[in-house]
């Protein structure tokens, strides 16, 4: 018996080092999650940053039976990790409308106090990307870059001005004649509500807030483009 008990102690002690040992799976945000495409429904790509990524889930649910809205399988982060990245989001699939995003990571501010993506490269990096965009046949919407608050910031760090990118991008979309979905004056009455405290992330409310903008245009986009 006492033999018995200690064959068990001792294997007790080996499955726990083993899950101990085992490395934990990182959760996958909901917004990565696969889904099962409708046949005969639009395809919708998003393109965007972490921002992008609160509001897909709820944009999805409010174009189902409309749309089949995809996107890219990362936070898409800045102009420059688009360009990294681009052909394998684009993958080989027909896409009827893109809805894309670059800006708040270009935005940070680096430790030598420059931004991550100067204005300038800023720029050259969206004309690159807006023309393999249009190079897919796709209706492209670009969205521009929600409000930031005034640090300090939980996690420590600061940003160049929001208004100067969305201009400079501005620019690029006009010249090109693409649509525009403004989500910086859509959240900015409601901003102080809605964003997390020294955070430019949001709660449920602010990203289905935010879904119920990206969700129409894209709808509108559709209808205009049938």
């Amino acid at each position: 018996m006492m033999k018995q008990s200690f064959t068990l102690f001792f294997l007790s002690l080996l499955l726990f080092g083993i899950a101990q040992a085992e490395p934990k799976k990182k959760a996958v945000h909901p917004s990565m999650v696969p889904i099962e495409e409708v046949e005969g429904l639009p395809r919708v790509l998003l393109i965007g940053d972490s921002i992008s990524m609160g509001y897909t889930v709820p944009v999805r649910k409010l174009l189902e039976g409309k749309a089949n809205v995809l996107r890219v399988p990362m936070n898409g982060g800045p102009t420059s990790r688009g360009l990294a990245h681009i052909e394998k989001w684009l993958g080989d699939g027909k896409w009827d409308l893109i809805h894309f995003n670059w800006g708040i990571h270009d935005l940070r501010h680096m430790d030598d106090g420059k931004c991550q993506v100067e204005a300038e490269a800023y720029e050259a990096n969206l004309r690159k990307l807006v023309a393999r965009l249009e190079e897919t046949g796709a209706t492209v919407v670009w969205a521009s870059i929600t409000p930031i608050p005034d640090p300090p910031l939980i996690p420590d760090r600061t940003f160049g001005e929001v208004s100067d990118y969305n201009a400079i991008a501005a620019g690029v979309m006009k010249e090109k004649g693409i649509a525009i979905n403004d989500l910086n004056a859509w959240m900015l009455p409601r901003f102080a509500e809605l964003h997390n405290k020294q955070d430019l992330h949001y709660g449920d409310e602010g990203y289905n807030f935010l879904a119920e903008k990206v969700a129409a245009e894209i709808e509108k986009a559709l209808s205009a483009a049938k």
